[in-house]
């Protein structure tokens, strides 16, 4: 459940015993939003559109790394 990446002040994490759907979370002191690993969309809270850009972008390039951690952390509800 460690920072996977910090882009501009905000950081990327994936928390265990989460809900679905699969998602990561993104928050700085102003602003905190859910995005879908799937979608790599703001599924819940709001990202500024320069953020969310890299976000996505980020997100994107590591998809893969982002599923592993998911899955690690919430076994039972896997990314398929």
């Amino acid at each position: 459940m460690g920072k996977l990446a910090t882009i501009g002040k905000a950081t990327i994490r994936v928390f265990g015993n989460d809900h679905l759907p699969p998602h990561f979370h993104v928050k700085d002191t102003d602003f905190e939003a859910l995005v879908s690993i799937e979608t790599f969309e703001v599924i819940a809270g709001d990202l500024p559109t320069a953020i969310r850009k890299d976000v996505q972008t980020w997100a994107a390039a590591n998809k893969d790394r982002l599923v592993s951690e998911w899955n690690v952390w919430n076994p039972n509800i896997p990314f398929a």
